[in-house]
């Protein structure tokens, strides 16, 4: 596995999104979030199809900071469901990656 993940979550607010990022960064669980949005999601749920606009979260972080980054967004999360995932960082610059690990704890 990579050392360094992207972990994607989105949230149904803006304020939402950005106070999981702010959280997730005092704590020094990631080291850089990001807020997008809106974004259109269409999805299944509960035997519908549902369409809302939500805002996308991504974080940068290592490995093997995963389990707590993803157990703080589930605490963190509004959603019955959180998408929580986590993508390789398959290559990057070695100052960006060094960056990361400095200012992640653990």
């Amino acid at each position: 596995m990579s050392t360094h993940i992207f972990v994607v979550t989105t949230f149904s607010t803006r304020d939402e999104a950005e106070s999981a990022a702010a959280d997730l960064v005092d704590r020094r669980l990631v080291a850089c979030a990001q807020v997008a949005g809106p974004v259109l999601s269409v999805y299944r749920w509960q035997g519908e199809t549902e369409r809302n606009d939500e805002y996308t979260l991504t974080l940068k972080t290592r490995a093997d900071c995963y389990p707590a980054v993803e157990a703080a967004l589930y605490e963190l999360h509004s959603y019955d469901v959180p998408e929580i995932v986590a993508l390789p960082l398959v290559a990057g610059h070695t100052d960006y990656l060094k960056w990361i690990d400095e200012n992640v704890a653990g």
